[in-house]
């Protein structure tokens, strides 16, 4: 398939209305110049221009990636961390992100979904069986396992 091929200038103001829909990493918006038919150099400058205009913002992008993950898909911190690096998004960004959930709200998330796994596994007579299906359950949602562990023997 053909792709547009677009001046520096066209793809700047592409990836303006780009960053501006919703927040974007580097990493995305670097692939999108790139797909403009766009040099390393030429996408290099861009990016630095978008930063400076306030575009682009890898700590405003990884704290709203992170709420959202968590207030919505109801993610743990380990899986948030996970996603954050796979994107690109530096160590001190990450930690920043992680750091504005509230401990208060993520306790509350977890029991809530340990609770609605709890009620699902009901008829599993079995109690260490439950409790490991619902430990493997909240460690895949991307909770650290000493919380989940402190969670299911009750402290």
């Amino acid at each position: 398939m053909f792709k547009q091929s677009y001046t520096p200038e066209q793809a700047f103001q592409k990836a303006k209305q780009y960053c501006a829909y919703q927040e974007r990493c580097h990493s995305e918006v670097r692939e999108k110049l790139y797909g403009y038919g766009l040099h390393r150099k030429e996408v290099d400058e861009i990016l630095s221009k978008l930063i400076e205009e306030n575009y682009l913002n890898e700590e405003r992008y990884a704290r709203q990636f992170a709420g959202g993950r968590f207030r919505i898909k109801r993610w743990g911190r380990v899986k948030i961390k996970y996603e954050l690096k796979k994107r690109g998004v530096s160590e001190y960004c990450i930690k920043k992100a992680l750091a504005s959930i509230e401990g208060i709200d993520y306790m509350q998330t977890l029991q809530k979904l340990a609770d609605s796994k709890m009620r699902m596994l009901k008829s599993e007579p079995n109690k260490l069986i439950r409790n490991r299906k619902i430990q493997m359950y909240l460690m895949q949602r991307g909770f650290e396992a000493e919380i989940v562990r402190q969670l299911i023997r009750g402290e």
